[in-house]
């Protein structure tokens, strides 16, 4: 794993986090670790709610360009904390979901890319954070499944349309449906997620520096280009929307001009940060 000793200067100070760590592998990259491992790093209310403060607050800090996130011991994220879920749903006012979804990627509207490290087990809405994801590097002995039809409920946090859109009709099917358990090696193969690396942070890193060395502009405009493909948008209509609402919006930055203008220099750019 990549040394972590950075510590940069925000605009911001981070939000408080009790259930997971907050940490900065260089000035710019953010890495989440979810951080109750004796729980698998089940999420419960207080971790989304946690989770979506500090999504939103890398979108708004002007220092960060990336996220990652990964897990503390033998799990990424097994899911939702069903002892919690069992109580909320006896109670006569169960604490919403926040509007981003399940750790506040499911359902994320944010700007920034963030890069899923899975270490282990990534179950139920683990798995739905990791589809939603914007990219996913995994461990060998990471594990993937959509476990919800073998306790009677579903995976509601957009990981079934998206799914489909990602590895297709069949293989969607054979994970909603049966719930099996699918290694890191036939996930890659599938197409689920990007590779499997011996150092799944350390690798997340690199990727993410791949990522923080381009415009700000282009990668936040690039990103919005795939997804509106990815939602279902027809390819002529997707590129008539990117055009009209993210392209001027390039134009209209600095880092486009700078980008240009250091090529035809012969020097390395020497972005700002983004204003999108």
């Amino acid at each position: 794993m990549a040394p972590i000793n950075w510590t940069p200067k925000f605009a911001k100070t981070p939000p408080p986090i009790k259930d997971a760590q907050l940490s900065y592998p260089s000035s710019n990259i953010l890495l989440v670790t979810l951080n109750r491992p004796k729980a698998l790093n089940c999420i419960n209310s207080n971790g989304h709610a946690e989770l979506h403060d500090v999504w939103q607050w890398m979108d708004e800090e002007p220092g960060l360009s990336v996220g990652i996130i990964t897990g503390n011991g033998r799990a990424f994220c097994a899911g939702a904390d069903l002892k919690e879920w069992d109580t909320q749903h006896k109670s006569s006012s169960p604490r919403p979901m926040p509007a981003s979804g399940f750790g506040a990627l499911s359902r994320r509207t944010g700007l920034k890319p963030v890069i899923a490290a899975v270490n282990g087990i990534c179950f139920g809405g683990g798995c739905e954070i990791i589809i939603n994801c914007d990219m996913v590097l995994a461990s060998p002995t990471a594990t993937f499944a959509l476990p919800e039809v073998k306790r009677g409920v579903v995976a509601i946090a957009g990981a079934l349309p998206r799914l489909v859109r990602t590895i297709g009709r069949p293989r969607a099917m054979e994970m909603a449906l049966t719930g099996r358990v699918v290694p890191a090696k036939e996930a890659a193969e599938w197409g689920l997620i990007n590779k499997v690396v011996d150092d799944v942070v350390g690798g997340a890193v690199e990727l993410a520096k791949l990522i923080a060395e381009n415009s700000p502009d282009a990668v936040i405009v690039s990103r919005e280009g795939v997804k509106i493909g990815w939602e279902g948008v027809g390819a002529e209509e997707g590129t008539r929307l990117w055009q009209e609402l993210w392209y001027p919006r390039l134009l209209a930055g600095d880092n486009m001009r700078e980008g240009v203008n250091a090529f035809v220099e012969k020097r390395q750019p020497k972005w700002k940060a983004s204003k999108l």
